[in-house]
């Protein structure tokens, strides 16, 4: 049995795994100008930085989860940081964009191994006490967004200071210790039987992979190419050819039937609409502060250290004790709203504007909104499983956020874009384009709110403390 201190070291540990693999979705954003020039990457392909660690990341983690359920959550746990380790080292090596975009599906890979994991060790040590699972929720939630902000903040460090290969090379140490610290804090737990869909893996991520890619280039390839909707089209066909295996095989990846569970449905669509609008709101932040602002990395990282404190502040804080009064859903809903009005005020971004004028009040804003609907949808996600699916859950609530990340940050690219982000140099028209982002996530996250207004969230025995 282990100890109540080594459980909580434990929960240390799952949560510097959500830190990572959400900072390592952030820390290249204010490295992204220096990594343009060095490596050659083009206005329009940028974003594929962050696109193919997320596609990757997405795509792979129903398989992440199956694997945690079927060879056991530490054993998938340890081998998703080998796997970051050595995508990080490759990130970092890379001298063009070829290679630089395969590592970063390679350390989305890993990523894709350890987040479900995570999930399904923190449902395994704290699922069977309602108040400490809510806690043990609350600090694994803020660990995400503290990874997101604390990524710029060290991005911005390292890359003004060293280069922009370090913020690649951080994560190796860390990996490193972590996997040294496994076997003494995280519990074996028993592999199960069962088989491995992988081509129902390799479905699901080729049509993620294509939705994307179709939507980044629409821009510049014309809505109407015939390119442009092949792509969609073979995207589309991906997706169904992946649902209708899984209805049919013995062993599917995803078993359908677990979306009947009260409450699981309505919690993944609030985690996707909560990616597709928070995700382009930092990287179009960035941006702004760099490109129209003229902040360096450094300052640029340090502006968003006040959303993280506020985050985290409300995570831990407020967000388990609304939810114990208000229950879960009018905290989505609340929350969804406020990230639609913080976003719609920084849509008023002016080329010669200020930090303290156009981006701290609209920034704390929608940083209290993302505090307060994140806890309750992802708990009621993973908790409506039955224990022995717990991998496929976390697994599931994962792709849900990760998948909106990148598909709404390839809408909101194509939006920028339009509206004249890629004429860099052009002060009015990169600020006329990062608006245009913002106003498409706030409608994203007000749509959001809505849905989950109409929708029912239900309880079940492992949800009841969201």
């Amino acid at each position: 049995m282990m100890t109540a201190s080594r459980r909580w070291w434990a929960l240390g540990l799952i949560a510097l795994a959500q830190f990572m693999v959400i900072m390592d979705t952030s820390i290249i954003g204010v490295a992204l100008p220096r990594m343009r020039e060095d490596l050659g990457f083009s206005a329009d392909d940028l974003s594929w930085v962050f696109n193919a660690y997320v596609v990757a990341f997405g795509g792979l983690l129903l398989l992440g989860g199956r694997l945690a359920d079927l060879f056991g959550a530490r054993r998938m746990f340890a081998a998703g940081w080998a796997v970051l380790l050595a995508g990080s080292l490759a990130a970092g090596l890379a001298g063009g964009v070829a290679v630089e975009l395969a590592a970063r599906a390679v350390q989305g890979a890993g990523a894709a191994l350890i987040a479900p994991s995570a999930l399904t060790l923190l449902m395994t040590l704290f699922g069977g006490t309602p108040r400490e699972l809510t806690k043990a929720l609350a600090l694994y939630g803020a660990a995400a967004p503290a990874g997101g902000t604390a990524g710029v903040f060290l991005g911005g460090i390292l890359t003004q200071y060293l280069s922009w290969p370090w913020v690649f090379y951080v994560n190796i140490p860390v990996a490193v210790l972590v996997l040294a610290a496994i076997p003494a804090l995280l519990p074996a737990g028993a592999p199960r039987t069962g088989s491995l869909d992988l081509l129902g893996a390799l479905l699901v991520t080729a049509g993620v992979g294509a939705a994307v890619f179709a939507v980044v280039r629409a821009p510049s390839a014309g809505w109407g190419a015939a390119s442009t909707w092949l792509v969609l089209g073979a995207a589309v066909v991906a997706l169904a050819a992946f649902v209708a295996r899984q209805a049919t095989r013995r062993d599917p990846l995803v078993r359908l039937g677990i979306f009947r569970a009260p409450g699981l449905a309505a919690a993944n669509l609030a985690q996707f609409l909560l990616g597709a609008a928070w995700i382009p709101m930092w990287f179009y932040l960035n941006l702004y502060l760099q490109q129209v602002l003229g902040y360096t990395a450094f300052p640029s990282g340090a502006a968003l250290l006040p959303m993280t404190v506020l985050i985290m502040a409300g995570m831990i804080v407020v967000a388990p004790r609304a939810i114990a009064r208000f229950g879960p859903r009018p905290m989505v809903v609340a929350g969804l709203a406020l990230l639609a009005a913080g976003l719609a005020w920084l849509a008023f971004v002016r080329p010669a504007g200020s930090f303290a004028a156009d981006v701290l009040p609209a920034s704390l804003v929608a940083a209290l909104g993302m505090s307060l609907a994140f806890i309750p949808s992802l708990g009621t996600a993973i908790g409506a499983a039955p224990p022995e699916e717990g991998g496929l859950a976390s697994g599931i609530v994962n792709t849900s956020y990760q998948v909106g990340s990148a598909l709404g940050l390839a809408a909101m690219t194509a939006v920028a874009a339009g509206a004249g982000a890629g004429r860099l140099g052009d002060l009015q028209a990169l600020t006329d384009g990062y608006s245009a982002a913002f106003t498409g996530a706030a409608v994203i996250a007000a749509a959001g709110a809505l849905l989950a207004a109409l929708t029912r969230t239900g309880r079940t025995g492992r949800s009841s403390a969201v």
